[in-house]
């Protein structure tokens, strides 16, 4: 499965008095990036929240730090698909600052799948296809090697 990638700048008020981003920021960054994974597939959580009754609650995440970003730094928050079973699905990231390509932190997150009244279910296949699925093209786009008409 490729990594989807999303671009974050970042904003000054993630940093610290020395403009490096604190750390608890790089979590809201995968939430950011795990969010757009599943857009980039054609759903939303607020989708299987409200039509399916399906909830990701995060159980484990895990995040190692390489290298600090820093305020206005553009970033790229890479998601992928570890793997999905019946009832739990594992994210793995990687962020990274466009200018230089440097590894910034990488980490998984683990997910339970739950209904509202947050007792575990099974994922929902609809679900489980797409994330495994490539990524759909952005229907504004033109075909690779194509000019418009």
């Amino acid at each position: 499965m490729d990594w989807h990638e999303t671009e974050v700048r970042v904003r000054y008020a993630e940093t610290d008095k020395m403009g490096i981003v604190h750390h608890s920021n790089y979590l809201v960054w995968f939430e950011f990036g795990r969010s757009e994974f599943c857009r980039a597939r054609n759903f939303s959580y607020k989708e299987m929240e409200e039509k399916d009754n399906a909830l990701m609650v995060v159980a484990e995440i895990y995040c190692r730090y390489k290298s600090p970003a820093f305020y206005d730094d553009v970033l790229v928050v890479r998601t992928k698909v570890a793997e999905v079973r019946s009832r739990s699905l594992r994210f793995i990231y990687e962020i990274f600052r466009a200018s230089d390509q440097v590894i910034l932190a990488e980490g998984e997150t683990l997910h339970l799948v739950t209904d509202n009244d947050k007792k575990v279910r099974s994922l929902p296949e609809i679900y489980k296809n797409m994330l495994l699925s490539e990524e759909k093209p952005d229907e504004n786009s033109f075909p690779e090697n194509q000019a418009p008409s």
